[in-house]
């Protein structure tokens, strides 16, 4: 079977189990440190991710499971992104009546899912995995069940997922009729000879549905603005960084590995797809006024940009998902940290309550205002290098098909319409003169960790992006497209 080769995700379920053994005999008073000795456990895993060596692919449970570059890639990503989603919960948990231990354990039971899901080469442990993220979402986003927005974004992500599930599982049997079997390589060789039956195209259309809604994108992205507004903040961010990145790396296995024949033929849908989800994002961002909801329509147009990767359908467009996907990470991490530190201070979510926060946290504002200038592609931070890098990959494959000029157009009108909101962020942070709190914004050390992590590396990442670069080029170049 081969359960060594996936020695990372056993070790983070057994932290998992560890941390919730351990909140049986944490006093109240120390629980947060839970979230701290997570961090670091995972810190420890990352660092023993860096002595597998997988020159070749390893596989696992008879095929099912698959370690190459590309798995490795997304679960380094993953872990990183899970350890500052932690920390940030440190923060966060302040506001919890009770459980923080279980949601620091759930969290990893969530990283769990999503590293496996980095692996899969078969539509069963696909299900699974994805089952086991969505399921302990619906715990994390109604976490706070003493509040009615945390409950109701709670049922709306349960309701929501609950029918992607149903779609994907029905998408499995069809293709599994078709077809005969669930392994993708062994797909990969009978799809060629069956890119026509209905049956297959039929379930794969409703595997695309179930995974659209995981990345957000048009039609399925109905429920990400309401979740996202409700959940606990720390939640959203786990939302719009790892649950998302995990439904990319499984569309690209599927596409790439056990259907490509198909996906070149979807080349119009992709585009479409990704022309419709930025307009989308990106038009319903302008009018919100809450921070959380606002960033949830950002996401929904982020999810568009990255969609541009995939109809590239080169290996360019591949590695320019994945540096993107890196440079988000951290411009996420940084805005939702600003977000959380300044609710503790005010109460509120509003936009307005960052009117002048340059002079109560200049700190923080700079931040911020690195968050939005990179998620706006402005250069020369992260933002800016992944859409060069998506435009370039797209741009590259106009000569064969003249509708990704189009596709190159329409995404340039949404980064000038996300500049209107973006850039309305930074107003309010130094120009907004209403001014409703005037004392000081308390950073703790862990929080201050947090936000200069997430800055320096939006800003090396855009100017020195090659070691990213070469990583995700790497990772890419192990799916053989």
């Amino acid at each position: 079977m081969n359960i060594s080769a996936s020695i990372l995700e056993i070790a983070v379920v057994l932290l998992g189990v560890v941390i919730m053994l351990a909140d049986l005999w944490t006093p109240p008073k120390y629980k947060s440190w839970l979230g701290v000795g997570s961090a670091a456990g995972l810190l420890l895993i990352l660092a023993g991710s860096f002595f597998l060596q997988v020159n070749e692919p390893i596989q696992a449970f008879g095929g099912m499971y698959v370690l190459d570059a590309f798995a490795l890639f997304f679960k380094r990503f993953f872990i990183v992104a899970t350890m500052l989603v932690l920390l940030i919960s440190v923060e966060y948990s302040k506001k919890f009546q009770s459980g923080s231990g279980e949601y620091f354990s759930l969290s990893l039971f969530a990283l769990s899912g999503m590293m496996f899901a980095a692996s899969a080469n078969h539509f069963a442990l696909l299900f699974v995995s994805l089952e086991l993220i969505t399921i302990t979402f619906y715990i994390l986003t109604s976490f706070q069940r003493h509040q009615t927005i945390s409950l109701e974004a709670g049922i709306k992500y349960l309701i929501l997922g609950a029918l992607s599930s149903a779609f994907l599982i029905y998408g499995i049997a069809l293709v599994y009729g078709a077809t005969g079997t669930m392994r993708f390589d062994d797909l990969r060789e009978i799809s060629a000879t069956l890119s026509d039956h209905p049956l297959l195209l039929t379930g794969l259309l409703m595997i695309l549905a179930g995974l659209g809604f995981k990345i957000a994108a048009v039609p399925f992205q109905i429920w990400a603005p309401d979740v996202y507004q409700g959940s606990p903040t720390s939640t959203t961010a786990f939302l719009a960084v790892g649950s998302k990145a995990a439904g990319f790396a499984l569309l690209m296995r599927l596409l790439w590995v056990a259907v490509p024949d198909v996906a070149l033929r979807w080349e119009p849908l992709l585009m479409g797809m990704a022309a419709i989800t930025i307009l989308y994002g990106n038009l319903c961002a302008l009018p919100q006024r809450n921070l959380k909801r606002l960033l949830g329509y950002s996401s929904i147009a982020h999810a568009g940009y990255l969609m541009m990767g995939i109809a590239a359908m080169s290996l360019n467009g591949s590695s320019a998902i994945l540096y993107y996907l890196g440079g988000y990470l951290f411009t996420v991490i940084a805005a939702f940290m600003v977000i959380i530190l300044v609710m503790q201070h005010t109460g509120a979510e509003d936009i307005i309550q960052l009117a002048q926060l340059h002079q109560r946290a200049p700190g923080l504002a700079g931040v911020l205002s690195l968050a939005m200038v990179s998620l706006a592609g402005i250069p020369p931070l992260a933002g800016f290098f992944g859409k060069f890098l998506l435009f370039k990959a797209v741009l590259e494959q106009a000569s064969v098909h003249s509708a990704y000029y189009l596709l190159v157009a329409i995404a340039i009108i949404g980064v000038v319409i996300s500049l209107v909101y973006y850039l309305g962020v930074l107003r309010t942070l130094y120009w907004e003169k209403q001014q409703l709190v005037t004392e000081e914004i308390h950073v703790s050390p862990v929080s201050r960790f947090v936000l200069w992590v997430c800055a320096v590396l939006m800003i090396y990442l855009g100017i020195l992006p090659n070691r990213l670069l070469e990583a995700a080029n790497a990772a890419v170049e192990s799916l053989k497209l």
